[in-house]
């Protein structure tokens, strides 16, 4: 087997193929590294012909339609995917076929409804459902731990215990495990009581993934980069100018909500007095319990201008028609001297 890994912070991706045929695949392709991806298949001679996603990626952009475009390649998801145009649906004890490779899928739902394994003869590409020392998490759309417990349980763990182990992440530098080294030193697999696992997925106090609602935008449209979501949003919110906001901020008027669309600690850092503080990445799980009142007058703010354009649309989207985005962002508010406040949200 041809095969490389290839590492992206904490994301794992993988190109391999069949050494006699020349025909191969990617995996969980991240979108920073089409071109290595390209010089790669180039280098070692492979045609490519399939672009896998193991599920809808919630942390990361995919590079899979950008991919098969630039190859002539399709893509790959399990029917459950929701996301729209994927080239070639598969579903549970299918294969997928590289010249003498073979590929065979294995549905394990639980971290998405759309999660599924990849088992080759020596190795099993476990996406996101078996991580080396955890599994993935629950907690985000579509996640459902007793789903993971099945998957686990009842399905992965029960493979050949020599099994490689290549996830599509790790953030030690590690590269690969065994289904048996997990099934002896994995913590959360030691919690073999059905409840007990479900318990533990429910109680983890994780933090939420960067640009979460951007990657799943992104992944389950198709593959829209975030300049062209960017692009889109701006041509349906308008705008707030810098000297506006700062008078109305100055005169207090009731009814106004700045919104402050940036992580934690940038806002701790120094924010616009009075703004409210709702990180862009966690504005369709909150929206409800934060903005209840959806004739409220929101205008969206964050570092440079460009995240709270993209928090504007989505808000409009969901029906607060009175929302606008700050022309411009924190960086050019400080510049300009208007007046900041260090310090956590009230």
């Amino acid at each position: 087997m041809i095969f490389e890994q290839v590492a992206t912070g904490g994301c794992q991706s993988y190109l391999l193929g069949c050494p006699d045929t020349c025909a191969g695949a990617v995996i969980d392709p991240e979108v920073s590294q089409v071109d290595r991806y390209l010089a790669l298949a180039s280098r070692d001679a492979l045609r490519i012909h399939f672009v896998i996603d193991t599920h809808t990626h919630a942390d990361h952009f995919s590079a899979a339609r950008q991919l098969a475009d630039r190859l002539g390649a399709m893509t790959v998801m399990h029917r459950a995917s929701p996301a729209p145009g994927v080239d070639l649906r598969v579903d549970d004890g299918e294969m997928i076929v590289l010249g003498k490779l073979r590929l065979q899928v294995l549905y394990t739902p639980g971290h998405t409804v759309d999660s599924m394994c990849l088992v080759a003869d020596d190795r099993v590409f476990t996406g996101d459902t078996l991580l080396i020392g955890g599994t993935g998490r629950t907690d985000l759309p579509t996640g459902d731990p007793e789903a993971l417990y099945d998957s686990l349980f009842g399905r992965l763990l029960k493979l050949d215990p020599a099994l490689l182990v290549y996830p599509a992440h790790d953030y030690k530098g590690r590269s690969h495990s065994t289904i048996g080294d997990e099934i002896a030193t994995n913590p959360r697999l030691q919690r073999t009581d059905r409840a007990a696992f479900v318990e533990m997925m429910k109680s983890l106090d994780l933090s939420m993934p960067t640009h979460l609602t951007e990657a799943l935008r992104t992944n389950m449209s198709g593959g829209k980069t975030v300049a062209q979501m960017l692009a889109e949003a701006a041509a349906c919110v308008p705008f707030m100018s810098m000297a506006e906001l700062r008078s109305r901020v100055e005169a207090a008027p009731a009814g106004l909500i700045v919104l402050d669309v940036r992580e934690r600690d940038a806002y701790e850092a120094g924010h616009i007095p009075g703004a409210r503080l709702l990180p862009r990445g966690q504005l369709e799980l909150r929206v409800d319990s934060e903005l209840p009142d959806p004739t409220a007058r929101i205008v969206t703010c964050c570092e440079f201008g460009r995240v709270s354009t993209l928090a504007a649309a989505t808000l409009r989207t969901m029906g607060f028609q009175r929302v606008v985005a700050l022309d411009g962002g924190m960086k050019s508010w400080r510049e300009a001297g208007y007046p900041v406040r260090a310090g956590p949200a009230a």
